[in-house]
């Protein structure tokens, strides 16, 4: 066998897997919500003083070792949401440490400057919505608050196929410091 070929069965497989991780998020969010929070539990020794509700311009004036700190208070059904700078468009996402890659909606990728062909749609995943095509991307910056994070590994459903865009592991693992905190989800650049 070909080294091309060994090649192209570990993308293929690789491609597989993150596809069966990305269908399993989306069709099971309580479950990785619940494995997640498991996961960040966070030791007794915690920083006490943090506060996911302190005021943007407080937030602007924290001394420079925590700038690159984001708090997210947990909302409905436990998900963290909130608003990223995706190629400078604001956009909506739930962080979902259950994702392996930032799945982006076909019209949130499109608001962000990212346009896709029919061609380009090679993988499929399982949705809420069903099974749906997806073509990879690179997603040239994401900034959530002082976190900025760049060349990142992503996906495009089809169009109609993706309720909301999902914040995965290829943003998420790029950070120093994922940590669950009392119902706050901690990010550190």
């Amino acid at each position: 066998m070909s080294s091309a070929t060994v090649s192209l069965y570990a993308s293929l497989a690789l491609a597989t897997a993150g596809a069966a991780g990305f269908a399993y998020t989306l069709t099971h969010p309580g479950v990785v919500a619940g494995f997640a929070r498991s996961l960040f539990e966070t030791a007794p020794d915690a920083d006490p003083t943090a506060s996911a509700d302190a005021p943007q311009a407080a937030q602007a004036k924290r001394p420079a070792a925590e700038r690159g700190t984001v708090a997210l208070p947990a909302g409905a059904y436990g998900h963290f949401q909130t608003e990223a700078e995706i190629n400078g468009r604001t956009i909506g996402v739930m962080v979902d440490t259950g994702a392996s890659l930032v799945a982006l909606t076909y019209d949130d990728a499109r608001r962000a400057g990212i346009y896709v062909n029919p061609a380009d749609f090679t993988g499929i995943a399982q949705t809420a919505n069903g099974t749906a095509r997806v073509a990879p991307v690179t997603i040239s910056r994401i900034e959530i608050g002082d976190i900025t994070v760049r060349n990142v590994a992503g996906v495009v459903s089809e169009r109609g196929k993706s309720d909301r865009t999902l914040l995965g592991m290829s943003f998420l693992g790029r950070l120093s410091r994922v940590e669950m905190r009392s119902g706050t989800l901690v990010l550190q650049e």
